[in-house]
């Protein structure tokens, strides 16, 4: 059986100048330049750490929501989801979360889509538009509504 060995993560010791670079953390501190840090992941692959700020997922972004006629800057995590984003924009634009459609890069988007999955980012554009079937129904019982009752006695 033979062994293949990656060239990209083996360093000799003549590359890095002196053998001392790679010595124990507790020589050295470990914001030194040029350390690299890493961390295994759960699928069991190695990978470079990264830092706190450069986390995509985490914080809190600002979306513009934008309908027909007007616009909303919704404050929003952006670990949520689609459907509290529709929760939240029932409250500012008064139609339920199962009347509203979302857009986001020309695709409509499922209640159960994350915001960062799906490529969300601060200051970005979110298309709202109102579910065509709920609006002809909304229609079909505004004109039954108002049709005159009358009673005829005898």
């Amino acid at each position: 059986m033979i062994k293949l060995r990656s060239k990209r993560f083996c360093r000799s010791s003549s590359k890095l100048g002196s053998g001392n670079k790679l010595a124990a953390p507790a020589e050295k501190d470990s914001r030194s330049f040029g350390e690299i840090k890493w961390e295994l992941r759960p699928g069991g692959m190695l990978v470079q750490k990264r830092e706190i700020n450069q986390n995509a997922g985490e914080g809190i972004i600002t979306v513009r929501v934008s309908t027909v006629s007007q616009w909303h800057d919704i404050s929003i995590e952006a670990t949520s989801t689609f459907g509290e984003l529709k929760m939240i924009l029932s409250l500012a634009t008064s139609l339920e979360p199962r009347e509203q459609r979302l857009l986001f890069k020309g695709k409509e988007r499922d209640d159960e889509e994350y915001l960062h999955m799906v490529g969300v980012r601060d200051k970005d554009k979110v298309l709202l538009l109102e579910d065509p079937a709920i609006k002809e129904k909304k229609k079909l019982l505004g004109l039954a509504g108002n049709t005159p009752c009358r009673t005829i006695s005898v």
